[in-house]
């Protein structure tokens, strides 16, 4: 475990130093975000971060290819260097939208066959949960796992509309799956895990810049970051859920994950969500499902009456809940993890709902008077 929280340090470290150097680098290359309709921020911002991360997570990665502990995973395997040099294509499509806006047609076939490399290059969902596991054919591995990888690159994308919240969600989400995948790796004779390994590195690279992108934000991630970020963690689950032979795991440790191609989806619960209601309320409309408006989950936390830092705090609430209420069950009965999640939710929706209770009730004291009032505190008086 230390080697692991190490490695996150290493690239957090090195994204919060990157960071002032990539801010002033898209300033002088005009990588710039005006200020748009749908925007929240009122000054025009330099975006790119996620060339900040890149740099951070490649650090880490390198940097774990020459640890004892981890070094084996890299001797006989390619796996790392796929997923890395899919994280350099990603990001530099990323970059080009930062800079000149591109076509969304364009960005998804983009994606897409950045998703297909990464698949043929052997990261790819092997087995499907079909009643009993089995082996799928080379085609629907691909094309199930490039699926997977394009709609959460997209659902991290259209959550990314606050200071720090994506990149919160997704260090939420990097944290439970790590440590999942580590409690797996435990049960295994070798406890080292490249999806754990992926996973520190991401939550380092999250935070890392989240103290760079916290409101005020100094720099937006960008597409390059959010794109980013939704790769990462879908790669880190497909590698290990994707490969998961559950004969030679224990029953009680597997089954957890529900499914491994659910995994992905409860992690980014929040964004999918959003991005799923986004998509069905552009297209009954008749418009382009990549059409922007200000209907996204922080708009709608923003028209009740949070300010920017308190929806994204409650937002990060709701994807903890999420993300750890899907693991607990590793460790305690599910009938306390549901009382739990019950909680926690009841106490999330009340502090979600508190702005427009707050404002209603101020209105009913408005209209009542204060001639009818103080009637009332005679009356509970006598």
């Amino acid at each position: 475990m230390r080697v692991y929280l190490f490695i996150a340090a290493i690239a957090g470290g090195a994204t919060w130093l990157v960071t002032p150097l990539i801010r002033h680098l898209a300033i002088e290359i005009g990588a710039v975000g005006e200020v748009r309709a749908r925007d929240v921020h009122t000054v025009p911002t330099p975006r790119m971060g996620g060339l900040a991360m890149l740099i951070g997570l490649t650090v880490a990665i390198v940097f774990a290819s020459k640890m004892p502990f981890i070094s084996g995973l890299f001797v006989g395997s390619s796996q790392a260097w796929v997923v890395l040099a899919g994280a350099v294509l990603i990001c530099l499509l990323g970059v080009a939208d930062d800079l000149w806006d591109l076509d969304w047609m364009l960005k998804l076939a983009g994606q897409l066959l950045i998703s297909v490399f990464v698949a043929w290059g052997g990261v790819q969902i092997i087995f499907l949960p079909f009643g009993s596991l089995v082996t799928a054919s080379p085609s629907i591995s691909m094309a199930i796992t490039a699926f997977l990888i394009v709609a959460s690159i997209n659902a991290v994308n259209f959550v990314d509309g606050l200071d720090g919240l994506a990149s919160g969600i997704v260090a939420i989400g990097g944290i439970a799956f790590a440590v999942y995948s580590y409690v797996i790796a435990r049960s295994t004779p070798s406890y080292a895990s490249m999806a754990t390994l992926l996973d520190v590195a991401l939550v380092g690279i999250c935070v890392g810049f989240l103290l760079h992108n916290w409101h005020p934000a100094k720099l937006f991630m960008g597409d390059s970051g959010s794109m980013l970020l939704g790769y990462m963690i879908t790669c880190a689950s497909i590698i290990m859920t994707g490969h998961l032979d559950p004969a030679s795991v224990h029953t009680s440790l597997y089954l957890p994950a529900f499914m491994p191609i659910l995994l992905p989806i409860l992690v980014l619960f929040l964004p999918v969500l959003d991005m799923c209601l986004a998509i069905i309320r552009r297209l009954s409309k008749g418009q382009s499902p990549m059409h922007p408006d200000r209907m996204h989950l922080h708009h709608r936390m923003l028209r009740i009456g949070h300010s920017v830092q308190g929806a994204v705090l409650i937002l990060w609430g709701w994807a903890a809940l999420i993300s750890f209420g899907s693991i607990m069950i590793l460790f305690f009965k599910w009938q306390y993890v549901a009382l739990g999640m019950i909680i926690a939710a009841v106490i999330l929706t009340i502090c979600t709902m508190s702005p427009y209770l707050m404002r209603r009730w101020l209105e009913i004291q408005k209209e009542e008077g204060p001639d009818v009032r103080n009637a009332r505190h005679s009356q509970k008086r006598q």
